[in-house]
């Protein structure tokens, strides 16, 4: 079974139970003997491409803190193989089992390292390649990812919980959490939407786990809003980076100096969203969103629930249908070329701002 296309409205819809959903599935799968390897790796390295990619930061952080050796690396970069990479077990994320990159990246892994998959669609190409596979359950998805960006977060926070030998897990209550911060984002994001629709472009700046919510903000302001958008990580965004600010929208994720940073940017005149658990006031120019306490994984899943609501709002603001695609590669995902998405982007926006939907 393949997964099945649903809208992006749709997936924010569903999101929360479809997490608690994966959760279960995923708990399941890995007390099983059969991903014993990927429980006693050492060393993981973990690739992906895309949102794949930024969601890898969160395992990362976990392990790092953890005391375990293990870094992220774009697919693209080991097409031809792990040679100069201290590893034991590669873990390959590619929601749809179809991204060419991550493919041949598992197929060159060197001998003896366990090639271990995380996917929704199974099967799949890489799930065939790969020697343990974690999967989500097929669900459906929209293609500006919902359930499967933020599933695949749920996933590697639980894989990393085994490898460290985590004793419990922080998923519990994810759908009713989910349901909180969206109702909150539609308050706050319907009070910035027309100026933010305005802006020509925006940063996303962050710290730690939140560093895939900032990559994976950039990527959706890009692909459903159409804006220019880059992800920073704070310390090296106060080095220069953020001199560039003028008619932007900027998101800032944290509670230590992004605090100030936030305060800064909107006290000259730069609209600013700050997502932190911290007890911040709003200010001219300065929205808050206040999270919850929550472990690291958790909170970047609460953030990217609120990401979806801020351009589900910007999308409709200026006009842009969620999904419609501009460009369509033939060269991304193995099996050739996603018919349904170049017919969208051959006709430009639909008329009537439907999203399009495909297999």
């Amino acid at each position: 079974m393949s997964g099945s296309r649903i809208t992006f409205l749709e997936g924010q819809a569903a999101q929360g139970a479809a997490l608690a959903r994966i959760a279960d599935r995923v708990r399941s799968q890995l007390a099983s003997p059969e991903r014993a390897a990927l429980r006693n790796a050492r060393r993981p390295l973990f690739t992906g491409m895309g949102a794949s990619y930024a969601a890898l930061a969160v395992p990362v952080q976990q392990l790092r803190t953890a005391g375990f050796v293990t870094q992220r690396v774009l697919s693209s970069e080991i097409e031809s193989g792990t040679a100069g990479f201290d590893t034991d077990c590669l873990i390959a994320v590619s929601q749809g089992g179809r991204s060419s990159e991550t493919i041949a990246a598992c197929r060159s892994a060197a001998p003896g390292i366990t090639r271990a998959a995380l996917l929704n669609v199974l099967p799949s190409r890489l799930g065939e390649l790969a020697d343990v596979t974690v999967g989500l359950g097929n669900e459906p998805d929209s293609y500006a990812s919902t359930i499967g960006y933020a599933g695949t977060v749920v996933a590697l926070d639980l894989i990393a919980g085994a490898i460290a030998g985590r004793a419990q897990d922080p998923w519990g209550g994810i759908a009713e959490h989910t349901a909180a911060v969206h109702r909150q984002a539609a308050r706050v994001v319907g009070g910035l939407r027309e100026r933010g629709a305005r802006c020509i472009a925006s940063d996303t700046v962050a710290a730690g786990a939140s560093c895939a919510s900032a990559e994976e903000g950039a990527l959706l302001l890009r692909e459903v809003v159409r804006m220019t958008a880059a992800a920073s990580a704070t310390r090296n965004y106060l080095h220069g980076e953020m001199e560039s600010a003028g008619n932007t929208l900027h998101l800032v994720f944290g509670d230590g100096r992004e605090i100030e940073l936030a305060r800064s940017l909107a006290g000259a005149g730069h609209l600013t969203l700050l997502l932190t658990t911290a007890r911040v006031e709003p200010a001219d120019g300065l929205s808050v969103i206040r999270l919850p306490e929550v472990p690291d994984a958790v909170r970047v899943v609460l953030e990217t629930v609120v990401l979806q609501e801020l351009v589900a709002r910007l999308s409709a603001e200026r006009g842009v249908p969620i999904e419609s695609f501009v460009f369509a590669n033939d060269d991304t995902k193995e099996g050739g070329l996603d018919r349904s998405r170049l017919a969208v982007a051959a006709r430009g926006p639909a008329s009537d701002g439907s999203r399009a939907a495909g297999p």
